[in-house]
């Protein structure tokens, strides 16, 4: 899940959301905190309209988090890993 936030006067009632568009978020290769994205959203007569959000993904450990699938994931790789150096250390 990537937390998105409206910019400007945008949101939801402004652009005429009503939950059966399509919505494309364009990701660069390099996430950042508090990045602003593109947004491409098709409603079903076809209409599209880009327009700028803020990615609310706030510091560099979210941007590890949201890489990794989720804070539960990153947790375990990250004690996995801790597991298998100490295991090879032994």
């Amino acid at each position: 899940m990537l937390p998105l936030q409206f910019l400007g006067s945008d949101s939801a009632q402004s652009l005429g959301l009503k939950g059966d568009e399509t919505i494309d978020v364009m990701l660069p290769a390099d996430i950042k905190p508090q990045q602003e994205l593109q947004l491409k959203i098709r409603k079903p007569d076809g209409t599209e309209k880009t327009l700028t959000v803020k990615s609310r993904i706030d510091t560099a450990i979210e941007v590890d988090y949201y890489k990794h699938g989720g804070i539960l994931p990153f947790v375990l790789r990250e004690l996995l890993g801790t597991a298998g150096k100490k295991a090879r250390a032994a």
